[in-house]
């Protein structure tokens, strides 16, 4: 029985990884539909067999990673989801076994499998995707997963020892008043943003809606540095 599907395997990244050289595999298959997202083929097996691209065996990603020992670090767990992978556990323990340090990138909607893989020490740095304040969440992320369910898993890595950040995308419709309300649950933390792109965007009205001017974005991260250590990526 197959446990999980990957759809993709970036060989090398000096900068997806704080302080590795790393790979990144991509996994198919998320539990969320952002409006603004750009990896369509991964959000379910469905789309990714309709974009024509050829799932990675797993014996052939550990034939590479073998080869790979004297080069990376380590590797990047990505999405998709990750977590909704039955499989994920024991593929990051073949990984561990192996010597690789492992990152892993989540939307935080499953806390139980976060509290197993903390609780078994499997993961060296975790990235967690915020996405919208309360008000908003189900409209971006079109899923009706509960909203205390993410808070659930901010206060696990807040908690867990890990070495982290948290990552929220500047969708259009979210305000400066949303960032602030985000940035409440994130006192302290690392919060890195990134801006919207929409050519590729999953939902098609998403795509001619403008993103924030950089001058207001770069305000709103001054004015909210008292309260997290905000940042654009690639600023």
């Amino acid at each position: 029985m197959i446990c999980l599907f990957i759809g993709g395997l970036q060989k090398t990244t000096l900068t997806d990884f704080p302080g590795k050289v790393a790979c990144i595999v991509f996994l198919v298959n998320c539990n969320f539909k952002c409006k603004f997202c750009y990896n369509k083929e991964l959000t379910s097996h469905k789309y990714f067999k309709k974009s024509k691209r050829e799932l990675i065996e797993e014996k052939d990603f550990f034939t590479f990673l073998d080869s790979k020992k004297k080069m990376l670090d380590g590797v990047v767990i990505t999405g998709g989801e990750p977590t909704v992978s039955p499989g994920l556990i024991d593929f990051i323990k073949k990984i561990k076994d192996r010597g690789f340090s492992v990152k892993l990138d989540t939307n935080g909607t499953n806390p139980s499998v976060l509290k197993k893989i903390f609780s078994e020490n499997l993961v060296d740095y975790v990235a967690m995707d915020f996405k919208a304040p309360l008000g908003k969440f189900h409209e971006i992320t079109q899923s009706s997963i509960p909203f205390e369910t993410i808070l659930d898993s901010v206060s696990l890595l807040k908690a867990s020892g890990v070495a982290h950040e948290f990552r929220t995308t500047l969708y259009p419709k979210l305000t400066k008043e949303d960032l602030i309300e985000m940035s409440s649950f994130l006192r302290g933390e690392n919060w890195f943003w990134q801006l919207f792109e929409g050519k590729n965007a999953l939902d098609p009205k998403s795509r001619k809606l403008k993103s924030m001017k950089l001058s207001e974005v770069k305000k709103i991260v001054m004015d909210l540095k008292k309260v997290a250590n905000v940042s654009l990526r690639g600023d």
